[in-house]
């Protein structure tokens, strides 16, 4: 399809990062606008006034916001490649565990970045909900199955660099080979996947970031 695809995000967020997987796995041409957050553009509120916030897909001149719904949103316009399984079940399984991702595991891990008081805790609180997450996996490759699907994209700050590297930086031991193996398994197809890789932010800036944003372990 030929429409008119824009995408304002930002080069290092994973919610941003999920819509541009979901369209490269379609085989969806877009053009990319970099956003500066502390001067977010006159576009990125027209589009979002709401919640002024990154992602925001515009097609056809309509804009789509929340990373999540976006992803829906792809899956249903586009047929190159299925986000979602199209029996009911399976679909509103994959839902679940995507809020799962969003709702539980996602807080639980920025509570570990913040302060390093009840870092421990936290650790211990958020590895707890990793776990519940890893079950789901039950032996397959992806969330999805053989293929990546909609939770994978969705727990990209999991599988993707950005928990690694900033677990790294930090000196937080969570997403081990120890302690969670079938998810670390995960990760490392996740990020060897050739689309998912071509998408990924660049390791040495993102921990650059992480670095001047949390400072680097003792």
């Amino acid at each position: 399809m030929g429409e008119e695809v824009k995408l304002f995000g930002v080069w290092g967020s994973p919610f941003s990062k999920r819509v541009e997987m979901a369209l490269k796995l379609n085989g969806v041409e877009y053009e990319f606008f970099e956003e500066d957050l502390q001067n977010k553009s006159d576009l990125l509120l027209k589009y979002n006034p709401v919640h002024k916030k990154i992602p925001v897909l515009v097609h056809k001149g309509k804009p789509i916001a929340e990373s999540a719904i976006i992803l829906e949103y792809i899956d249903e316009t586009w047929e190159g490649f299925a986000l979602l399984p199209k029996d009911p079940y399976q679909r509103a399984t994959a839902r679940y565990w995507a809020r799962f991702v969003e709702e539980k595991c996602m807080p639980a891990i920025f509570k570990c970045s913040v302060g390093t008081e009840d870092r421990e805790k936290a650790v211990e609180e958020a590895y707890e909900t990793l776990k519940l997450l890893e079950n789901e996996l039950k032996g397959k490759k992806f969330f999805g199955g053989e293929e990546i699907g909609f939770v994978d994209i969705v727990a990209d700050l999991i599988g993707g660099y950005w928990l690694r590297d900033f677990q790294d930086v930090v000196g937080m031991e969570l997403l081990t080979k120890e302690k969670l193996p079938k998810l670390c398994e995960w990760s490392d197809e996740f990020v060897n996947h050739a689309v998912i890789k071509e998408v990924l932010p660049p390791r040495d800036k993102l921990i650059a970031f992480f670095r001047t944003r949390f400072g680097s372990k003792p």
